[in-house]
């Protein structure tokens, strides 16, 4: 059972609440120095120095101690953007606010390295702070009430050093901040580690249902059918009376969506992105946590095309190849990451086709001809040329009705491991916010119940 300290006192500050008596807090701005990182044009970047971006500290609670990331910066600028031991670095630049504010802390200086302009450096005037304290304080939970409560959401969401320097810090004695490390960092390895094997079993589980979807769609349900040889090296055989044609001949358009981000207001036609169609449950879409746009924008969005029920929405950038067919009502516009294919319903069942585009069939195609192991962008001439193997459509609306059942099993059992990972998530951020903030007490059990 976790203790307390035996004295609080009223922090002041109404997301915070009360904090141990002997804590002291003070703004940022009283403890050291801010720094916007490096911006430049793109053939700045990919050969040369060490380079902190984005995804570096969005990502880590602790910047990695080697970074994949270069810049071609000179000295100047590695001296003014240096990466220090101790340093913070603070995410100031999104489309929501959700990601903004996020932290990650330098617990080793990387040499000759500078930082991504999408980030803030915080860096100590005096060592008030212990570095695997930072690390954990910065990335609690709490801080989200005060991001999103001084934050305004025009275009995109951006945090000024003015903001920033208003944050609240708590300052525990050092000798307090290193126990307080020492016992999260024990406890969050052993959470963590649970969840890396839950997070396996669900490697595991995508595995066999790209496996189910993959001899579905492109050698069909009767083991006994005659077969033909596809022309296709990684494809093989298909059954006799199937053919293989491309995406192009399945549909009547293929565009994507607008390539400038509008403005987002409060109440209006819902705005999707990749995220939003990743995150779906059961196909539809939350639109609690979309973004919304002007009638008169998105009658601008959409004058090439209107999406309809049973078109396919298709994520083209970022998480690539998640298929979503539309069977839900409300109008809606889409960002250039997605792409909208409108179908010849009478040639291919669209649930045919988002199985297909889940297939092995269609991930070698999208990984056929690059250079890395990684494809983060389709073109639409790409995704047009798309293989798919055709049966008859009665068949198809067969082997869809097969998949759904053997699916909706690995769905149940990947539903149940992802909530069993989302209460160690939580309990591992309850527990960072309590430690760090000093609603239990870790200190060695001779500190305890002890006034200072």
């Amino acid at each position: 059972m976790m203790k307390h300290y035996p004295y609080y006192k009223d922090s002041g500050i109404d997301w915070l609440g009360q904090i141990p008596e002997h804590w002291e807090i003070k703004k940022i701005r009283y403890l050291g120095s801010f720094q916007n990182g490096i911006s430049n044009s793109g053939d700045y970047f990919g050969i040369g120095y060490p380079f902190v971006s984005y995804g570096d500290a969005y990502k880590n609670m602790a910047l990695p101690f080697e970074v994949t990331e270069l810049a071609n910066s000179n000295k100047v600028e590695q001296a003014r953007y240096s990466v220090q031991e101790g340093d913070v670095f603070f995410t100031r630049t999104s489309e929501t606010i959700e990601e903004i504010g996020f932290a990650s802390t330098c617990l080793k200086s990387i040499e000759q390295a500078t930082f991504s302009g999408f980030l803030i450096r915080f860096r100590q005037f005096k060592n008030l702070l212990d570095k695997n304290f930072s690390k954990f304080y910065f990335r609690n939970k709490l801080l989200r009430a005060f991001f999103s409560g001084e934050m305004n959401l025009v275009t995109r969401v951006s945090l000024s050093q003015d903001l920033l320097k208003n944050l609240p810090v708590i300052i525990p004695p050092l000798p307090e901040q290193r126990a307080i490390a020492r016992f999260l960092d024990e406890k969050t390895e052993k959470i963590d580690a649970l969840i890396a094997k839950k997070e396996e079993l669900l490697k595991l589980l995508a595995e066999k249902r790209t496996a189910l979807i993959t001899r579905a769609v492109t050698k069909g349900l009767n083991p006994d059918a005659p077969m033909k040889d596809s022309g296709i090296p990684w494809l093989g055989e298909i059954p006799a009376h199937w053919v293989d044609t491309r995406l192009k001949f399945l549909t009547t358009k293929i565009i994507d969506g607008t390539h400038a981000t509008p403005n987002y207001i409060d109440d209006g036609i819902p705005f999707l992105r990749v995220t939003d169609i990743v995150k779906a449950k059961g196909g539809q879409i939350n639109l609690d946590n979309v973004n919304y746009i002007s009638e008169d924008e998105h009658k601008d969005l959409t004058r090439r095309c209107k999406p309809e029920k049973y078109d396919l929405l298709y994520s083209k950038n970022g998480t690539i190849g998640v298929p979503r067919v539309i069977d839900w009502d409300f109008d809606f516009s889409i960002f250039v990451s997605l792409c909208l294919l409108k179908l010849k319903l009478d040639r291919i069942n669209p649930h045919f086709l988002s199985y297909s585009l889940q297939s092995k069939l269609t991930e070698n195609q999208i990984s056929f001809g690059s250079k890395s192991s990684t494809v983060t962008n389709l073109h639409l001439d790409k995704i047009k040329e798309f293989v798919v193997s055709l049966p008859p459509k009665e068949e198809q609306e067969a082997i869809v009705s097969h998949l759904q059942k053997d699916i909706s099993d690995i769905k149940i059992l990947e539903k149940d491991i992802e909530d069993s990972i989302t209460k160690l998530q939580e309990y591992r951020s309850s527990l960072i916010t309590h430690a760090v903030t000093g609603k239990i007490d870790v200190r060695e059990p001779a500190h305890q119940n002890v006034a200072v």
